[in-house]
């Protein structure tokens, strides 16, 4: 048996190509056991989210849906069960060889994806934006993939409004997950993934750069008291 990849937390959070393989390393040493952890560590609230993510793509039975960071393939099942065609795409071959879907699987960067222009419908992504190298171009290469007029629906993480209840999430996501994270699996991805939340830009900065990237009828909703947001838009039309 080939032994678990050990992830080994930076000092500080990486940028650029350092950030990739970062990112890379941590999901190859989590996917054997990703799924459990996810499903203990929300409550099995992430389920419901996905589908809701899938269900507000709106579109019509057979479109083509790219899931990008895609992972052990959980939207890619969802999106099956919703009468959809899904293809998946991860960075990490971990992931990818724990995948459990019948979909069609990519090793790619969703920021070079190795697909045409306009060539797809939708476009899902769960708890990855804060894992690619930059969100701008990553939200320019959704719009060239999808066709005018295509969808995306971005699951992440957040912060609720409610400042106590934003204390208690942040006591829990930054104490509670990466102690049993790492009792479950490896302990430096799970005190990174709190880190990470970094990132993400503000809301209103991280719309107004999906609205720079010619997408249009954006919108953030948040899901359960605020701890996750689903951020949807519209592929706006070619300039003319």
């Amino acid at each position: 048996m080939t032994p678990m990849t050990r992830f080994t937390m930076p000092e500080t959070l990486p940028e650029g190509d350092e950030k990739v393989e970062a990112v890379r390393t941590m999901f190859d040493s989590i996917a054997p056991r990703y799924d459990m952890v996810n499903r203990i560590m929300t409550f099995r609230m992430d389920v419901r989210w996905r589908r809701r993510t899938v269900a507000s793509l709106a579109l019509p039975e057979g479109a083509t849906v790219i899931d990008l960071a895609c992972g052990t393939g959980d939207l890619c099942r969802e999106l099956s069960a919703s009468g959809l065609t899904p293809i998946g795409v991860d960075l990490s071959f971990g992931m990818l060889a724990a995948a459990r879907t019948e979909a069609p699987l990519v090793h790619g960067d969703a920021l070079r994806l190795p697909l045409p222009d306009g060539s797809v419908d939708g476009v899902t992504c769960g708890f990855a934006l804060r894992n690619f190298e930059s969100l701008p171009p990553f939200f320019v290469e959704l719009a060239r993939v999808l066709r005018p007029g295509g969808r995306i629906a971005l699951l992440e993480v957040a912060e609720p409004p409610n400042p106590v209840l934003r204390w208690g999430h942040g006591v829990y996501f930054g104490r509670v997950v990466p102690l049993v994270g790492g009792l479950l699996s490896d302990p430096a991805a799970y005190r990174y993934l709190p880190r990470s939340v970094a990132y993400l830009p503000e809301p209103p900065a991280l719309l107004d750069q999906l609205r720079q990237a010619r997408f249009t009828d954006v919108d953030r909703t948040l899901l359960s008291v605020g701890i996750a947001q689903l951020i949807t838009a519209r592929r706006g039309p070619e300039p003319a």
